[in-house]
């Protein structure tokens, strides 16, 4: 049964966020709030400051402006006065930057989540062990636990990697381009392991997604970004209209729905508008 809640509060939110590389500011006054429950992606073109909005809501990118506030049931709480412990078992962040360590198995690196758990030098312990098979079944490597991580594809380290952010077994998850580099049938499973987590779990997943369409899929809200402002919030149907995507894409983009209601999402480039005239 999908977890419901009267009245949820943000488990995390980011109120004006202004973010800067050396002088140059290229997020200003960004705000997003990740309620339990829900799946709030982020969109817009390349630069337009969507995977930096996500570094900062996991403290990877300093702020130049606004506050990141946690709120974890006591009430809120700067996620500046928190340790780096505390802060690893409240979110987890999945990023394309991983390097991948050598001479260690899929099991040993989806073990790396269970750090901010562990007491130090401590092995690992049942519950441990638990997050571990959970995550590595969610994500369908359990069948190559044992192999090197040195033997996998590109596609087959994304998910290793995405195994150990779940075995942090964190209430809120930010998941950067999750399906970037996997291919179909992986894309989709994991759209529906992001839906499962909010409905199934009550968890609050920030997403980076370039795909329109995955975004329509499975957001329940959407903040489209253009160079580094917010274009567009609210509800996935709201935002993903054809006049917003339009103008922050810069090309024609058709919207229409189906008779489920569901959001179909084309770009027409110059060969498809040329079809659509001879149709």
């Amino acid at each position: 049964m999908p977890v419901t809640s009267a009245a949820p509060r943000p488990a995390l939110a980011g109120q004006d966020l202004r973010l800067r590389y050396g002088r140059t500011v290229v997020v200003d006054g960004v705000s997003i709030a990740l309620e339990p429950g829900t799946v709030t992606a982020l969109l817009g073109p390349n630069g337009s400051g969507k995977s930096t909005v996500l570094r900062s809501l996991a403290r990877l990118h300093p702020l130049d402006g606004g506050t990141v506030h946690l709120d974890d049931g006591a009430g809120e709480r700067s996620t500046s006065l928190l340790g780096p412990r505390e802060l690893a078992r409240a979110l987890t962040l999945f990023t394309q930057s991983r390097t991948s360590p050598q001479g260690l198995s899929v099991r040993d690196v989806v073990a790396f989540g269970r750090h901010p758990h562990r007491r130090r030098f401590a092995g690992l312990g049942e519950a441990d062990r638990a997050a571990i098979d959970h995550a590595m079944a969610l994500t369908g490597i359990a069948d190559f636990a044992a192999r090197g991580i040195g033997e996998l594809s590109g596609g087959e380290m994304q998910r290793v990697w995405l195994a150990s952010c779940l075995a942090q077994d964190t209430a809120i998850v930010l998941l950067d381009e999750p399906t970037n580099h996997l291919d179909l049938r992986y894309q989709i499973e994991t759209l529906d392991l992001v839906r499962d987590l909010a409905e199934l779990h009550g968890t609050a997943v920030g997403i980076v997604l370039h795909d329109l369409d995955h975004a329509a899929r499975i957001a329940d809200s959407v903040i489209l970004l253009d160079r580094g402002r917010v274009h567009a919030a609210g509800a996935a149907a709201e935002v993903l209209t054809s006049a917003h995507l339009s103008e922050v894409y810069d090309i024609p983009i058709e919207v229409t729905s189906d008779l489920g209601g569901r959001l179909r999402i084309e770009a027409r480039g110059r060969h498809g508008a040329r079809a659509a005239d001879r149709g």
